[in-house]
């Protein structure tokens, strides 16, 4: 209880009002942004062709060359989604994959989820591993955030500085398996749709070693291996 000291008279503490759930208004509000967001956000492309891409976090790695080989055995083509802090000592294994035809794009320069970041601090990320890569082959930037992990907040900030985030439709689970057989059941082509954005990890031997059966698979079925910017339509004409 507390004492008024206007009348000395013991009252019951006052309690804070209960929130009031969101207005309509804001609601609307919110669903807007987000469909104006959900432009600068894509997870998978194209439908028809018998296309998919490869794309390839947290490189580069001492690994990478082989990676390419493999690729360029079976005419393959994949987006390689690098860590800036990586990037920095590699720029001779950056040159490589783009020479060999290959799509270079961010995927954060500390690895650290975006929406954990202050905007100017997710801006310097972007910023950081931009400098980093050559000039895109897309009208926007691209950018995959590590782990995944967005939020309303930080798709604005990518949006707002130039770029698309660019997520996944089949996840190959080649981070949570240590079975080549894994991999490669995953990518099975009567498991995939036209369009499919496949999410696959550098630095990782069993990737590597379920690569080539997954690509001559991909032969077998009439299907290509094609970057993120084609299989979007976002490629510069």
């Amino acid at each position: 209880m507390q004492t008024d000291a206007r009348d000395g008279v013991a009252h019951p503490p006052k309690l804070a009002k209960p929130r009031q759930p969101p207005g309509l208004k804001n609601r609307l509000k919110a669903l807007a942004a987000w469909a104006v967001l959900r432009s600068f956000l894509v997870k998978r492309g194209v439908t028809g062709a018998h296309r998919v891409a490869l794309t390839f976090d947290d490189g580069p790695h001492e690994m990478t060359d082989a990676y390419l080989d493999v690729l360029d055995r079976y005419g393959a083509r994949a987006t390689f989604f690098v860590v800036g802090k990586e990037c920095a000592p590699r720029p001779d294994v950056l040159a490589r994959i783009a020479v060999r035809g290959h799509e270079l794009a961010g995927h954060g320069y500390t690895h650290d989820p975006f929406p954990t970041m202050t905007a100017a601090g997710l801006r310097d990320e972007l910023a950081r591993t931009s400098a980093l890569l050559p000039a895109p082959s897309t009208r926007r930037r691209l950018v995959r955030p590590p782990r995944g992990a967005t939020s309303l907040w930080s798709l604005a900030v990518c949006a707002h500085a130039g770029y698309t985030t660019v997520l996944w439709s089949r996840d190959s689970d080649d981070c949570r398996t240590l079975s080549k057989d894994d991999v490669v059941a995953r990518l099975a082509p009567d498991g995939l749709a036209p369009g499919e954005i496949v999410l696959l990890h550098e630095g990782q031997t069993w990737t590597l070693e379920a690569l080539p059966r997954a690509l001559e698979a991909f032969a077998w079925a009439g299907w290509r291996a094609v970057t993120v910017g084609e299989i979007i339509g976002a490629s510069r004409p």
